[in-house]
């Protein structure tokens, strides 16, 4: 058998070490000048034989059985529809773990929440004793741990859009689609095309299975069960905040509770002693305890994990209180609902800051939600996305920064005690940062500088 895996990022480079162990002929394909390949890459392929793409694509793709993308890669490029019609397969390393893995599968994805909902569902497997691999989108590669799998692990897994739209068998035990708002825009193009990578997720499920669904977004709903031309085997199970379901999970009052398939009613939690704050959080953990409870898991772990649950790093983290004044890092709020939702949860005298890669987003809507916000700091390089709309809105308490460092000092210097220095910034980080996690990892370096020099 013969493969080419297209891109090297930590799934790309996971997925050729699996494929080698397996005996696979490999060849690999990278953007990046071939002087800028990874060391270690280079001497695995020199050692096995691998053939290298740097900056360059095989003319033929007939003498491959298999082409493994990187999620980043977009499957309706001209190379991959090439391949596909020379009869080569086109798999994701999604699919490819899923393969290779004998564990079970619980799949989360979603526009906004997938993260923490991801990680809280993880603490709950292992505080339950499960041998639990928590894998995906959220950065460890789910096939870096599926061949070791066996069918005692938990494979707790965050998926993208991206990842979904490669999957051709993924069956989940358990999956949840937590919401949908837009997003990646630039390379879905229309919502329906987005609702149907997500719906991916139940696709392949069977009667024994379960997908659980946010009963209060109509437009999840249509997009992702009603228009889809697929039969739905798996049991549906919603989730909501507004009404009381037949099956699933359901706020009454400040009490989190979930009815059972036989209409059993169970206590989760009372949402008051839950340490995250905010309306969406309250939804993560309607989704997570009924992922766990279906799963086999006993409502008292689920209770007891969740009052100890402290949300996840860039996701409405707190950071600091200086002079005073509080800061947050929602780095990860990289589209307009996910900032919102931030936004919403800090309620009143927020000083923001946003911008970034806008991915083709529309503001218009987004800049109609800033009840409580009294500044924004507008930085990267589609901060004119946002301005243009708050201008238009007469929205006047803005400034224009040339870096994020330059909108924490600015904001800190017009602060007032009990206010709320929050970086939401609405936008992807790609302009400036890698990926998210750098950029709110500089955002606290940020805020411990200042701090060091107040000190």
């Amino acid at each position: 058998m013969k493969a080419i895996i297209i891109g090297l990022g930590k799934s790309g480079k996971c997925a050729m070490y699996a494929l080698q162990d397996l005996g696979y002929e490999l060849a690999i394909q990278d953007s990046k000048d071939p002087e800028k390949a990874e060391p270690e890459v280079a001497e695995f392929c020199k050692k096995h034989n691998i053939t290298e793409y740097y900056g360059t694509m095989p003319d033929d793709f007939t003498g491959f059985d298999m082409m493994v993308l990187s999620p980043g890669v977009d499957p309706e490029k001209d190379f991959v529809q090439k391949a596909r019609e020379q009869g080569v397969e086109i798999v994701g390393e999604l699919e490819l773990a899923f393969r290779l893995a004998k564990g079970n599968f619980v799949a989360i994805t979603g526009t906004n929440g997938k993260t923490t909902t991801t990680s809280l569902v993880g603490e709950i497997f292992k505080a339950s004793g499960r041998k639990t691999n928590v894998v995906g989108n959220i950065g460890l590669p789910v096939i870096s741990v599926a061949q070791e799998s066996t069918e005692e692990d938990w494979m707790v897994t965050e998926v993208s859009s991206f990842q979904l739209q490669t999957v051709s068998t993924f069956r989940p035990r358990v999956s949840a689609i937590l919401n949908l708002t837009p997003d990646h825009m630039n390379r879905h193009h229309t919502m329906e095309a987005y609702a149907e990578a997500k719906s991916a997720i139940w696709w392949y499920q069977t009667p024994e299975d379960y997908l659980i669904l946010n009963a209060d977004d109509e437009t999840l709903l249509k997009l992702c069960l009603h228009d889809i031309p697929r039969e739905l085997k798996a049991k549906l199970v919603l989730f909501s905040r507004k009404i009381e379901p037949e099956f699933g999970a359901y706020l009454k009052g400040d009490d989190l509770m979930f009815k059972d398939e036989q209409g059993e009613v169970h206590h989760i939690i009372n949402r008051n002693e839950l340490i995250v704050p905010g309306d969406h959080n309250v939804e993560n953990a309607l989704a997570a305890a009924a992922i766990c409870y279906l799963c086999g898991i006993s409502m008292e772990v689920i209770r007891e994990t969740l009052a100890q649950f402290k949300g996840v790093e860039h996701r409405l983290e707190f950071v600091d209180e200086l002079e005073g004044v509080r800061y947050y890092n929602d780095s990860k709020g990289t589209n307009t609902d996910a900032s919102i939702i931030a936004i919403r949860a800090l309620k009143e005298n927020i000083i923001l800051i946003a911008g970034g890669d806008a991915k083709m987003q529309d503001f218009s809507d987004y800049v109609t939600h800033l009840q409580g916000v009294k500044h924004i700091l507008l930085f990267g390089r589609d901060a004119y996305m946002i301005k243009e709309p708050l201008d238009k809105i007469g929205f006047k308490d803005y400034t224009e920064h040339k870096d994020l460092e330059e909108c924490v000092r600015y904001g800190r210097s017009i602060a007032k005690p009990g206010d709320k220095i929050l970086l939401s910034p609405a936008c992807a980080s790609w302009d400036m940062y890698p990926r998210f996690e750098k950029r709110g990892e500089h955002f606290k370096e940020i805020v411990q500088k200042i701090k060091d020099e107040i000190d």
